[in-house]
Parts: C-alpha cells; sequence; structure tokens
C-alpha cells in the first residue's frame, strides 16, 4: 500500500439500511490494512476550524510568561501547555510544543489507586482575558471531533459483526479522551517533530492546518504521507483497538518530520481508564486473518520506559490488562520527570 484510503462519512450517513453492511465491510477492511484513512465529508464547519486555528496560532504566539500560567508541571494530571522539547517519545525527544488536556471527569479522591485513576481531573486553560473565547472554541471543535470519533465506532461496530451499541457500552460511565494542540517549528535535521509511535487509545482524529509532516509506516516498511486532502481529516488506529481485535486491526506507527512550521490537533478517542483490554468475541474470519498476516499475527505494543532503558525495541510489550494502564505507561514513557515530581517511586507502576 503506497497511499492512505479515504473514507466518506456523510456517504455513510446518506446510505439506506440495506446500503450500510457493505459501507462498513469496506470501512473495517481498511482499517485492517495500513491502520490510516482520510476522513471526508465530515461536516465540521469550516468557519468553527478557521476560528480554532487562529486561536491557536495566538496562543502559540504569547510569551512564554503568559504560557507558563497553565504549564503542565503544574498539573499531577499531566494537562497544560509543554514547551519545547518536553515529551519525549521512545527515549528521544519531541520537537513540538503542546496544549494536553482530557475529559473533564470528577476527580477520584487524591489517594485513590491504582494510580491511573488519579489521571482524571481538572485541564489548565488560558485566563479569558488573556485569549478570549479560547475556551469555549476549543471545547466545541474536540465536542465536534468527539462526535466524529462515536460515529465512526459505530461503523466499526457494523464492520466487526457486533450487536449494536458494543462500543458505547464498552466505553463505560467516565470515558477517557484526550487532545493535543500542537505548534512544530521547523523540524532540526536528523530529529523529529514526534518520534515514531503508536498511540495508546481506540482511534485517532488529527486536524493539520495545511502543511505536511505527518507519515505513516506502510507495511513493508516504508514511510509515506499521510497528509490528507484540503478539509479532510486524518483518523489511525491506537493500541486500545489492537487489543480488543485480537490484532485484526494494528495500531498505526507514524511520525511527524515538519519542513516548515506546522499547526494540528490530534483528538484520541478512549473510554473508561477501567475498561479491560480483553479481545471482543468475533467472527472466527477475524482469526484467520490475523493468522494469514505476520504483521498482524506478531504486532506488539509500545514497550515501556524500563523496557527502553533496559535496551529494548521501540515496539516490545504486551498489552496492559486496562485502558487506564496502557495510557498510565504512556505517561511514565513520555514524561518521567513530571511522573516522579507527582509520583515520587511509583514510575515503574
Amino acid at each position: 500500500m503506497t497511499s492512505i484510503p479515504v473514507f466518506s462519512l456523510q456517504q455513510w450517513r446518506d446510505a439506506a439500511p440495506d446500503e450500510r453492511g457493505a459501507i462498513a465491510d469496506e470501512f473495517i477492511a481498511m482499517c485492517h490494512g495500513i491502520g490510516f484513512f482520510h476522513l471526508v465529508g465530515h461536516g465540521i464547519p469550516d468557519d468553527l476550524i478557521e476560528t480554532y486555528f487562529g486561536l491557536l496560532e495566538s496562543f502559540f504566539a504569547l510569551p512564554d510568561e503568559a504560557k507558563e500560567t497553565i504549564e503542565k508541571v503544574r498539573s499531577r494530571h499531566f494537562r497544560g501547555w509543554e514547551r519545547l522539547g518536553s515529551e519525549l517519545t521512545n527515549n528521544r525527544v519531541d520537537h513540538r510544543e503542546q496544549i494536553d488536556l482530557s475529559t473533564e471527569n470528577t476527580p477520584w479522591p487524591d489517594d485513590v489507586e491504582p494510580l491511573y485513576l488519579r489521571l482524571d481531573g481538572p485541564n489548565q486553560w488560558p485566563a479569558d482575558d488573556l485569549l478570549p473565547g479560547f475556551r469555549s472554541t476549543v471545547t466545541s471543535f474536540l465536542a465536534a471531533m468527539d462526535g466524529l470519533a462515536w460515529e465512526l465506532m459505530d461503523v466499526m461496530t457494523l464492520g466487526l459483526g457486533l450487536e449494536e451499541g458494543t462500543f458505547r457500552r464498552l466505553f463505560g460511565e467516565r470515558p477517557f479522551s484526550l487532545a493535543k494542540l500542537i505548534h512544530y517549528p521547523t523540524t532540526p535535521p536528523g530529529e523529529a517533530g514526534v518520534n515514531p509511535h503508536n498511540d495508546a487509545g481506540f482511534l485517532t482524529l488529527l486536524l493539520p492546518h495545511g502543511v505536511g509532516g505527518l507519515e505513516a509506516l506502510a507495511p513493508d516498511g516504508t514511510w509515506i504521507s499521510a497528509d490528507p486532502p484540503p478539509g479532510a481529516l486524518v483518523c489511525n488506529m491506537g493500541e486500545m483497538l489492537q487489543a480488543i481485535t485480537g490484532n485484526y486491526v494494528v495500531a498505526a506507527t507514524h511520525r511527524v518530520v515538519a519542513h516548515e512550521r506546522r499547526f494540528s490537533t490530534a483528538y484520541f478517542h478512549g473510554p473508561d481508564l477501567r475498561t479491560p483490554l480483553v479481545p471482543l468475541d468475533l467472527a472466527p474470519r477475524f482469526a484467520a486473518a490475523v493468522a494469514d498476516s505476520p504483521r498482524h499475527r506478531t504486532a506488539g505494543f509500545m514497550a515501556k520506559r524500563d523496557e527502553l532503558l533496559a535496551g529494548r525495541d521501540d515496539i516490545a510489550s504486551t498489552s496492559a490488562p486496562c485502558f487506564g494502564e496502557q495510557l498510565w505507561n504512556y505517561y511514565v514513557r513520555s514524561y518521567p520527570d513530571n511522573v516522579e515530581r507527582y509520583y515520587s517511586g511509583s514510575v515503574s507502576r
């Protein structure tokens, strides 16, 4: 495969009930392939997108002293602004700055166990007088991305032959999604805006703003451009989906190398942190497809930090038993200093 396939959500919306099965079959076959697709016909208004990106550019143009008011080091929930080079991917520095946000569920008690439940909590937002309309516009935009993700899950439910509403029940009472609002300066030679990785969640929706740099790892081991046509989103599959489909849909490895200044937003759709990563009861044909494909059969998960420090490969682990632990592994791997700041002595947990 040398290009990214395209899926039209509007075609799905317009299809008669007896036409949707064929569309869903094509969709799930596409997810089984490279694990990336371009999403057209999504329906997010152009004016919302333009307003949103205007505010995003305005935030990143602020002096560091202003951005520091919501710096991630202030948050034990790993939320807020992080300066250039703060995140590690596979123990390599990413050349980007960003704001990290997550679903604002009511926090658990401060001493709740297991530790991953402490990821629930409030976001950090810039003061409205500093950047009027930022919080409301970002919230509206991410709500639109959330709605698209739920629609795609309904298509996936049918494509996998599952009972209607399966994923909505699986996601539990406290779904936990993440978002990264990203500014990439031009990537220095030999570095990456974000190094090769898989996403930890269920699926990812990405909106870049007209500048290339996103690349997907094709099944033959080559890197291909994953930047969408104008107006389209990019969607890729995550490790949670890999775990619960028994590797029928594998997490899509990707990276960013920005040849010019770039802005983008990634929305990571995820369930309740307590959701077990247990394979669904799928028809035998899905397991047979995995058995027939060495790439699917041998696909692993992102290595934990202790594995990386021990010299293991980037993809080395088995899945964690639940989504929260899978996500906790990501934070320990990517933000060891912040983990040590708030969870001293618990880095390996």
